[in-house]
């Protein structure tokens, strides 16, 4: 059991560090959404420049795509290395996907542009196109990883896991 564990916290761990290369790649593959800004009395608004566009949805998307993929590779890599499965490894696929969705949703945030939309638009000026900040305003897209990995993880082990000894017919332990 002690094994088991320590297997589970690297897991863990090494899963929560993957959420910075998730991280990275949602801040590079999501779309901008365009906002432009506007003094309308002296005070600044700001619109969203495409009021038809889906870059807004698309930002979800890719974080949502992105998860499930990794979702998937982090099972079969966990599955390859620890056939046997159990619950610790289990536990640990799903908070490991946790923390590194929450890592990486932290971290798209803070590389993505500016959060302080009216002060952005006030110095690039008015009419001038800008992209807003990096947001996921699906929060349950940070089950993705996790599910995902989950979901992996248990279809393997049931296809391709170890089997117990079948009992010949008409035996009974």
């Amino acid at each position: 059991m002690k094994t088991e564990l320590r297997e589970a916290a690297v897991i863990t761990v090494a899963l929560a560090l993957g959420g910075v290369l998730l991280g990275l790649l949602w801040w590079w593959l999501a779309p901008h959404v365009p906002l432009i800004g506007d003094e309308v009395d002296k005070n600044w608004v700001v619109y969203v420049k495409d009021t038809e566009g889906e870059q807004a949805v698309g930002v979800d998307g890719t974080f949502i795509l992105l998860g499930l993929a990794f979702g998937l590779v982090s099972a079969v890599v966990v599955f390859l290395l620890r056939r046997r499965g159990g619950v610790p490894l289990a536990v640990a696929l799903g908070l490991g996907g946790l923390l590194g969705s929450l890592l990486a949703w932290r971290l798209g945030v803070w590389l993505g542009p500016e959060s302080d939309v009216l002060a952005h638009a006030q110095a690039v000026g008015k009419g001038v196109t800008f992209s807003a900040p990096l947001e996921l305003s699906a929060k349950g897209a940070l089950l993705a990883w996790p599910l995902a990995g989950l979901l992996v993880h248990l279809g393997l082990t049931a296809l391709f896991g170890p089997r117990d000894p079948e009992l010949p017919y008409g035996e009974r332990p």
